[in-house]
């Protein structure tokens, strides 16, 4: 069940006893408490009818207490386990979950990861109630779903502009709403993001960031690598090492896998690159300037100097020299 299909219900009214929120996807379970805390009852029914606990502070028997409870003005209440992967005695709600309370929604949130559905208490809270299962997006779909939200918004989003923002913000759904919605107050409805509106509004520099100097270590500039890892160390939270690093391994990975693929089209490039037209120029440019064994040395690189930066082999060097020192040794390939 998705997040949308969950909110969707209760705005119909349709409850079950138990809701088990779970997995790695932080933003979708925030979604689903923050209506169920707000949105379930009315202001009125939520002076008595709503409670909020948080793991680790939770004592079990108060949480099965108030369960237990009956609605006070109302015909349902809410009970809200936030952060329920940090309560030491979670198994102790079973009993609960094998007889819940018709009359009371109990929410429980447990963010970080999926509890195993082969635990005799996950399967006896799923079987009296449901589950929202919360995934990461998959990467291939990440810009997917920045295009989409932007949709949602009333905005549009240039290819670049895309390439541009994700590379900046990368997979952290709570920050990508964040600047969206940054972006949506300063922006007319129906207009489209572009990288000056980017730039304005959310601080990020068309010229000098990382899908700039990925372009530029495709092309082999060295020039202007240079000039763009000098402005990073300028200003360090641009493109931090441990942002830039990530982001090129990603492309680079994805060039690696096109060098083995026998369909080489279009489509079926844009479908291994993001969609982007733009992405599958670079790919063809680097396989044409890199070679295969190009780009694998480029691979063994990022790993080498990923250690680098994270202290393994190296004695406290700055981010932006480890930078420089790899993009020329890359440039050698």
């Amino acid at each position: 069940m998705s997040v949308e299909s969950l909110i969707g219900m209760w705005k119909k009214g349709q409850f079950k006893p138990l809701t088990l929120l779970h997995g790695e996807e932080d933003y979708f379970i925030d979604q689903a408490v923050d209506y169920a805390e707000h949105h379930i009852l009315t202001p009125e029914e939520s002076s008595f009818n709503l409670t909020v606990f948080y793991g680790k502070d939770a004592e079990w028997a108060s949480v099965i207490n108030a369960c237990r409870r009956y609605p006070m003005f109302a015909e349902k209440q809410v009970v809200l386990l936030k952060e329920a992967q940090t309560m030491k005695d979670l198994d102790k709600l079973e009993p609960y979950f094998e007889a819940p309370l018709a009359s009371t929604i109990f929410i429980i949130a447990h963010k970080g990861k999926t509890l195993d559905k082969r635990s005799k208490l996950t399967k006896i809270l799923i079987k009296n109630g449901q589950e929202l299962k919360a995934d990461k997006v998959s990467e291939y779909k990440i810009r997917e779903w920045i295009m989409d939200y932007a949709k949602k918004n009333g905005l549009a989003i240039s290819s670049k502009a895309l390439q541009l923002f994700y590379d900046h913000v990368g997979n952290d759904l709570s920050r990508i709403v964040g600047e969206i919605e940054k972006l949506k107050l300063n922006l007319n409805p129906g207009e489209e993001i572009t990288e000056d509106a980017i730039e304005k509004y959310i601080g990020i520099s068309k010229e000098y960031n990382i899908f700039e100097l990925q372009t530029a270590i495709v092309n082999r500039n060295l020039a202007a690598a240079i000039k763009i890892i000098n402005y990073f160390e300028a200003n360090p939270k641009a493109a931090p090492l441990q942002a830039a690093l990530p982001a090129l391994y990603s492309f680079y990975s994805k060039v690696h896998t096109a060098f083995g693929v026998s369909d080489r089209s279009d489509a079926a490039m844009r479908a291994m690159f993001y969609n982007s037209g733009p992405a599958v120029e670079q790919a063809r440019m680097m396989m044409r300037n890199y070679g295969l064994q190009g780009v694998e040395k480029m691979i063994l690189l990022l790993n080498h100097y990923n250690l680098k930066g994270v202290g393994v082999g190296d004695t406290g060097t700055e981010h932006a020299s480890l930078l420089k020192e790899m993009v020329v040794k890359m440039m050698m390939s």
